[in-house]
This record gives structure tokens, sequence and C-alpha cells, in this order.
């Protein structure tokens, strides 16, 4: 008879296994690259911050640099990756549009000017017209001078847009006497100080709109996404100080990124960082955000980045906090969630 009760006790516990996999999992891969809002994901990781909140719920996660952004989604997507820091445009058009069921669990910051459009020989947006510009197309990038141009009567027909490597932009941009491009933020503050470039248009004029975020697959358990958001905000109160400590902190992640604290900070200063988990949570909640990708989900159709199988922008669905749904119902595959950002607001992970 004890046989009998452990053999139906090991099938019991197979089958728990198998039918929810994710609550077994212990051990957790997060992926991230170069960029200041993203730094402090490296920060959490050098003081332990990381290892201690992991710890707290009885988990692993390793943190693993990609230095090819987009990459680090596909991988993310194609599921080497239980998490991946991301855009908020990347993340409907690459995991959400490839099928993978996502949750945006942390609003680290927006871009408040670290994304522009600089050119020489030019002031203005309409200046563009009839010129060259190099982009990183289909990238933020580019929904950012789409946004422009709208905002300024004018359409891509408008100009000539010319594929270019972000690793590229900027030398390209110095050696054209004609030059004009959109990047963002180093080589953005590169081309900015090419004598004779001007910055014609940038983040700060659509705030709100680039987002950057922690997405993790919504079938991770509750564990993983209370210790990243644990992480998170006790890297947010380290860096927002004012004492040595969080200047100690700021050397570092500039000095990992690769650059000068004088240009970390400077970058710091047009990245919007939710330091606050309350205003995170809020800008979570907020009809904005639902505007936001109402204009972006509407780029991505336009620029065939749902594929061509999709016949509207409502092929995916995107949900937000309150339940409230754009696109379709029955296929969600983006979600912001504000509760862990709020649980970290009320001092409850």
């Amino acid at each position: 008879m004890k046989r009998v009760a452990l053999l139906a006790l090991l099938v019991v516990a197979v089958w728990c296994l198998t039918m929810n996999p994710a609550s077994a999992q212990t051990k957790f891969r997060i992926a991230w690259s170069h960029y200041t809002g993203w730094e402090p994901w490296e920060l959490a990781n050098h003081k332990g911050a990381l290892k201690k909140w992991a710890d707290k719920y009885g988990i692993e996660i390793d943190l693993v640099l990609i230095n090819d952004y987009v990459e680090s989604i596909n991988l993310y997507t194609a599921g080497s990756f239980d998490g991946c820091v991301m855009t908020n445009m990347d993340a409907l058009t690459i995991p959400a549009v490839g099928g993978v069921d996502s949750s945006a669990i942390v609003v680290g910051d927006f871009s408040n000017g670290n994304d522009g459009i600089v050119m020489k020989k030019g002031s203005k947006v309409t200046d563009l017209k009839g010129r060259d510009l190099k982009l990183v197309e289909l990238s933020v990038s580019h929904y950012l001078l789409a946004r422009a141009l709208t905002m300024n009567g004018m359409t891509e027909k408008d100009l000539t847009l010319v594929n270019t490597s972000d690793s590229d932009i900027a030398a390209v941009f110095a050696a054209d006497p004609n030059g004009a491009a959109v990047t963002w933020n180093p080589p953005l503050l590169q081309c900015r100080n090419v004598q004779g470039a001007n910055l014609i248009f940038d983040s700060s004029m659509i705030p709100g709109e680039i987002i950057d975020l922690m997405v993790v697959r919504t079938s991770s358990p509750d564990s993983l996404k209370k210790a990243l958001a644990g992480a998170w905000y006790e890297t947010m109160q380290l860096m927002s100080g004012k004492s040595k400590q969080a200047d100690e902190a700021i050397r570092y992640m500039a000095k990992f990124a690769g650059g000068t604290e004088a240009e970390f900070r400077a970058q710091l200063r047009t990245t919007m960082m939710f330091f606050d988990p309350a205003d995170a949570a809020k800008f979570a909640r907020s009809k904005k955000l639902v505007e936001t990708m109402e204009y972006v989900r509407t780029f991505c159709f336009q620029h065939g980045l749902f594929g061509q199988a999709a016949q509207s922008k409502d092929a995916v669905g995107i949900e937000f906090p309150g339940a409230v749904v754009i696109g379709d119902k029955k296929n969600v595959k983006l979600r912001f969630n504000a509760d862990y950002m709020q649980m970290a607001a009320d001092g409850k992970l």
C-alpha cells in the first residue's frame, strides 16, 4: 500500500510540474543591452541588489549583457531568455507579433531628448524636404521621424531614407557636408557635437512616447516579477540620491557604458527616469499610455511590422491596467502591468 501511495504521489507531482512548469522554475535569464536608462540593471547586479531580491524569493537571476540590442529581443522571443529590456514599440513588433505573450512589469523611463533629428544646412523639420536622411529603419528613430513629419505637415515621401547602422551613423553624419540623421544617444550626442549640426526635433517634443521597459513572459511566476521590481527600485533609490554612494553609482555606470561621467550625466538629463515607483505605476495606468500605443500600433501596421498576414492594426491585442484592451481581445500579446510597481510603492514586495 505504501508503494502504491508513493507512486500516486509521484504521478500527482509530475502532473503538477507538467501543468504548471513556471512554478517549478527557479533559474531565470534576463537579457539587457547598453542604454542610459538600462545601465541601472548592471548597477543592481554589481551592487548585489539583484541577488538579494532573487534570494528573497528563492530563485536565481542571471543578468546577461547582449551588445546587439535587436538581437537581445530576438533571443528573448526565441525562448533563450525569460525577460529582456526593450522599448514599447519593439515589445509590440518583435515578441508580441511573434506570438510571445509578454508583460511590461517595470516602466523605467521615457526618452525626453535622448532621441533626435540632427542636420547640417538646416534648422527646422521642413528643411529636410528633398534631403537624404540616415536612420535605423523601422526602429524608434523611424517612429520619431514619422511623428516629426506629421506634426510639420510632411510625409516620408518628402525625403529619402537611408538605412544606416547605429554603430556607423555618427561617423557617416560627420563626413557628409549635407548630413541629416535621426538617432539616439550616445550617437545623437556625437552628431550634435559635429560643427554645423543643428538639433531640429527630439523626443522631448513627444514626451512619454518612447518608453523603456523591463519585459518578461506573462507566464513567469510572481517570484521573478517581484524580484526584478524590488531590485530595480532599490537601485533607483541608490542612484537618485545626493550621497557619495549615488555619485559612485553614476561613475560606475558611466564607466561600464564606455563613456565619461559628464556624458552619462548629460544623457540622464534627457532621460525621464521614474525613480519613484508610484510615478511609474501612475504612468502605466494613464490614458496617455493608451493614446501613445495607438500612435505606435498605427505606425507599425502602416510600415508592415505586423507581418503580411495582418489585415489591420487590430491584429495584436495590447492590454493596459483596468482590463483596457486595444486590438484583438482574443490575441492579447503585450500587457502593461502596474501591479509590481504599485507593490514597490506600497512597500509590499
